[in-house]
C-alpha cells in the first residue's frame, strides 16, 4: 500500500462541507468518486479539516492509501479529468507511511473576506460577506491581538458532540487588513474548534457595531462561556487558506 498526500482547492458554495453526509453533496464525496474512477478501488480518505457547508479552501490536504501503481503526476491529471469544475487537484506526492493529513498538521491558516461597501459586489456573492457599515480595520486589528496566544477558546466554539476534552488552542497570529473595499481577516493556529474562526469574526463585527467593547476579548476568553462572544459570521467569507506540516 502506498500513502499519498494530495492537495486540492475547492469552491465550497454548492457543497455541504467536506465530510460525507446524507443530506447533500460534499467535497469528500465527489473526490472519493473521482479517485475510485481512476484507481478502480475504494480508498479511505483522511482530510486535514472538517470545513462546513459553504466554506471554501485555497489549500486542502488529503492523505490516502492506494494499491494502484499510477505515478503521482498522472494521478493528479486523471483526478482533474473526473473532478467537477468546482474542485481541482493541485498536487500529488508520495508520503511517509505514518503520515496523516489531520494529525500531522502543525498549523492551519484561515482567511475571512468581507466586502465592506454600501453596494453589493455581484461577483463576490457566496465568496465574501457583504457588510455595508463602515469598518475601522485598525481598531479591529488591535482588538484581535487579544486572540493571540494559548487560550481556552470555549467562548468561541459552537458546542456539539465533536468537541470533547481540551479546548485550548494556540493562536499564532491574527490580522485585519483592508484593500479598497475588501477587508480580510487572517488567523493561524495549531488547531481550531467548531465554528471558532466564524465566532471570532462575528465578535469583531459586534465590536465594530459598538455592541462589544474593543478591549473585551480577553475577558470573553476568560469567561469560557459562548453567550458572551458575538454571533457566528456567515460561512460564505471563510477560506481554509494554508496547511502547514
Amino acid at each position: 500500500m502506498r500513502n499519498l498526500l494530495i492537495t486540492i482547492q475547492y469552491d465550497g458554495k454548492n457543497f455541504r462541507g467536506w465530510q460525507i453526509q446524507k443530506n447533500g453533496v460534499t467535497v469528500q464525496e465527489v473526490f472519493q468518486n473521482a479517485l475510485t474512477e481512476v484507481v478502480g478501488e475504494y480508498s479511505d480518505l483522511k482530510g486535514c479539516s472538517r470545513t462546513d457547508s459553504g466554506v471554501h479552501a485555497n489549500m486542502y490536504c488529503i492523505s490516502v492509501r492506494i494499491k494502484h501503481p499510477i505515478p503521482p503526476e498522472r494521478l493528479k491529471a486523471a483526478l482533474n479529468r473526473w473532478l467537477p469544475s468546482s474542485v481541482v487537484c493541485l498536487d500529488c506526492k508520495e508520503a511517509e507511511d505514518d503520515f496523516h493529513a489531520r494529525y500531522c498538521c502543525k498549523s492551519k491558516q484561515y482567511i475571512y473576506k468581507i466586502w465592506n461597501s454600501d453596494t453589493r459586489n455581484p461577483f463576490l456573492d457566496g465568496y465574501a460577506l457583504f457588510y455595508r457599515y463602515k469598518l475601522d480595520e485598525e481598531i479591529l486589528n488591535r482588538a484581535a491581538q487579544a486572540y493571540v496566544g494559548s487560550h481556552d477558546f470555549t467562548s468561541f466554539c459552537t458546542k456539539d458532540k465533536r468537541e470533547m476534552g481540551d479546548m485550548t488552542r494556540n493562536v499564532k497570529m491574527f490580522s485585519v487588513k483592508r484593500d479598497g473595499d475588501l477587508v480580510t481577516m487572517t488567523v493561524e493556529a495549531d488547531g481550531f474548534l467548531y465554528n471558532m474562526v466564524r465566532i471570532m469574526v462575528g465578535t469583531l463585527l459586534e465590536i465594530a457595531q459598538g455592541k462589544i467593547a474593543p478591549d473585551a476579548i480577553a475577558d470573553i476568553i476568560e469567561k469560557k462561556d459562548r453567550s458572551f462572544a458575538g454571533a457566528t459570521a456567515r460561512a460564505c467569507g471563510l477560506y481554509l487558506n494554508k496547511v502547514n506540516y
